[in-house]
C-alpha cells in the first residue's frame, strides 16, 4: 500500500475516522499505533516480528539507562540496542552482500559460500536508525527515557514516515503525542496541500520520467550522447521528486492528523557547493550522519587529514546505508571527496570575493551530482562505465526522444530558477486566502489523476 494507491486512500479515510471519534488522547494513539501496524502488516505481517523486537529492546535499553549511573553497564546497555537494531539491519539487508563479497577469499581456501533468499523487510534502514537515535540520545543524557511503551511504540512504527522516512528524533515526536492534536480545517488544508504537491512531484513528474530514464539505463550503450545525457538528467530530477514528493505526502498525512515531521528537502538541485547540497538533499538522514557518526569520530577536530578520514567513513556508510552494492558504497566515498575538496576550497579562498562563484559553483555541483547518480543508477560498476562512456567519449548510437522529456526538464528548470529568484512562494506557494491557491491545487490534482502512467510504480526510496 502506497500513498498513490486507492488502498491508501480508503485505509486513510478509516483512520481519521476513528481519530474523530476517540474520546481521549489515549484512545487516538492506541487506534493510531494499531493503524500503524495495520499499514506495515500490508506489506509482509512477519515482518512485524522485526518491529516489535527492536521497539521491545529499545524500550528496555531506555528504562534501563534512565536510572543507571554506572558508566560501564551503560556502554552495555547501548551495546545491546546497537547489535540487536545494527543486526537485523545487517542479516537482512546485507548477509548476501558481505557474503559475495567474501566468496573469491573463501573459494580460494577450497570453501563454499552460498547465498540465503532474504527478502529485505520495507522501511527497516529508516526505523533502525529512528529507534537507535532514542537510545543514543537518552545514552548521551539528552533527553529522559520515555515510560509510556505504547507511545514509544507509536514513535517506532507512525505509519505516514515509517517505510521511507522522513527519519524522525523522539525528542521531536514524542513530546507531540503528550496532548491530544486536533483534526482542525486548517490542518487538513496545510496537509492536504502537501499532499497534492508531493503527488504530483511523484505521479505526474517522476513517473514520468521514469519511462525515458528506465529505459535509457537498460540500454546503456544504445544511444548517442545527448540522448545518454537527457537520461542521466531525467534520472536525477526523478529520484529527486520521486523522494521529495513521498517526504511532502508524508508530512502531509501527519499534518492533517497534527503532527509534525520536520522538512527533509529544500531544493538541493539549488546548491552551490557539496556542502550545501548535502545540507538540502534528504535533510533527516544527513542530519543524522553528522549527529550519530561524523561528530562521535571527531568531526573537524583533530587536523585535516583527521578530518578527511571522518568524513570519508561517515559518507562511505551513508552510501552503504542506501543499498548493499559496491556502487553504492563508491558513491558515498565520491561525496565523501567532494565534500573534503569543498572544505580544502573554502580554506583557501577564505573570505574573498570571487567574481561568478556562485554560479560556477552551482554548475559544478550539478555536474558532479549528476554522474553521482549515474553511479547510483547502475547495476554494476561495468553499467557505469557504458553510460559514461556513451556521455563524454561519444560513439555510434541511436537518438532517441520522449516528447515530454525535454519539456518537464525545462519545467523543473524555470521551477527552480523562480525558488532561486524568490518568486515561488508568491506564485506557487500561495496563501490560503490568496483565491488562485484552490485553483492550483485542484488542477495539479487533476493533472495527477488525469495523466497518471499506467501500472505499478513504487517509490525509489522503497528498496532502501
Amino acid at each position: 500500500m502506497i500513498f498513490s494507491q486507492i488502498e491508501f486512500f480508503i485505509f486513510f479515510a478509516v483512520v481519521l475516522a476513528g481519530l474523530w471519534g476517540a474520546r481521549t488522547n489515549r484512545a487516538g494513539k492506541l487506534w493510531l499505533l494499531a493503524a500503524s501496524y495495520y499499514f506495515y502488516a500490508y506489506w509482509d505481517w512477519r515482518f512485524l516480528s522485526l518491529i516489535l523486537l527492536s521497539t521491545v529492546v529499545d524500550y528496555c535499553v531506555g528504562l534501563g539507562l534512565k536510572d543507571e549511573q554506572r558508566a560501564r553497564r551503560r556502554r552495555a546497555l547501548l551495546i545491546v540496542s546497537l547489535c540487536v537494531n545494527l543486526g537485523l539491519l545487517g542479516f537482512f539487508k546485507y548477509f548476501n552482500f558481505f557474503i559475495d563479497s567474501a566468496k573469491p577469499i573463501v573459494e580460494a581456501v577450497g570453501l563454499h559460500a552460498g547465498s540465503l533468499d532474504i527478502l529485505l523487510p520495507v522501511g527497516i534502514s529508516f526505523y533502525t536508525f529512528q529507534t537507535l537515535s532514542y537510545t543514543i540520545d537518552v545514552y548521551r543524557r539528552k533527553m529522559d527515557a520515555h515510560e509510556d511503551f505504547f507511545d514509544f511504540a507509536l514513535f517506532v512504527a507512525f505509519f505516514p514516515q515509517l517505510v521511507a522516512g522522513p527519519i524522525v528524533r523522539a525528542a521531536h515526536f514524542l513530546p507531540q503525542l503528550a496532548h491530544r492534536q486536533p483534526l482542525t480545517a486548517a490542518n487538513f488544508y496545510q496537509g492536504f496541500q502537501l499532499f497534492t504537491y508531493g503527488l504530483f512531484k511523484k505521479v505526474f513528474v517522476a513517473d514520468r520520467l521514469a519511462m525515458f530514464s528506465d529505459h535509457v539505463f537498460a540500454n546503456a550503450g544504445a544511444y548517442d550522447s545527448t540522448t545518454t545525457w537527457l537520461g542521466a538528467l531525467a534520472y536525477s530530477m526523478q529520484i529527486y521528486f520521486d523522494f521529495s514528493g513521498y517526504s511532502d505526502m508524508a508530512i502531509g498525512v501527519a499534518c492533517i492528523m497534527g503532527y509534525s515531521l520536520g522538512e527533509n528537502f529544500n531544493f538541493p538541485y539549488l546548491a552551490k557547493s557539496p556542502r550545501e547540497f548535502w545540507h538540502r538533499w534528504h535533510i533527516s538522514l544527513s542530519t543524522w550522519v553528522r549527529d550519530y557518526i561524523y561528530i562521535p569520530l571527531g568531526g573537524s577536530r583533530g587536523g585535516g587529514w583527521r578530518t578527511f578520514v571522518n568524513g570519508m567513513t561517515a559518507m562511505i556508510l551513508c552510501g552503504l546505508w542506501h543499498g548493499a552494492a559496491w556502487t553504492f558504497v563508491a558513491w558515498g566515498a565520491l561525496h565523501g571527496l567532494a565534500l573534503a575538496l569543498n572544505r580544502v576550497g573554502a580554506a583557501f579562498v577564505g573570505d574573498r570575493r570571487v567574481p561568478g562563484a556562485g554560479l560556477l559553483g552551482w554548475a559544478a555541483t550539478m555536474f558532479f551530482v549528476v554522474q553521482g547518480w549515474v553511479l547510483f543508477r547502475s547495476e554494476s560498476f561495468e553499467h557505469a562505465a557504458l553510460m559514461f562512456r556513451q556521455m563524454f567519449a561519444p560513439v555510434q548510437g541511436v537518438a532517441w526522444y520522449h516528447p515530454m522529456v525535454p519539456f518537464m526538464l525545462a519545467g523543473m528548470a524555470v521551477v527552480h530558477a523562480m525558488k532561486a529568484a524568490g518568486g515561488w512562494e508568491r506564485v506557487l506557494l500561495p496563501e490560503r486566502a490568496r483565491w488562485f491557491s484552490p485553483t492550483i491545487l485542484f488542477s495539479l490534482l487533476w493533472l495527477s489523476v488525469v495523466f497518471r502512467p499506467t501500472g505499478f510504480n513504487p517509490f525509489i526510496y522503497f528498496q532502501f
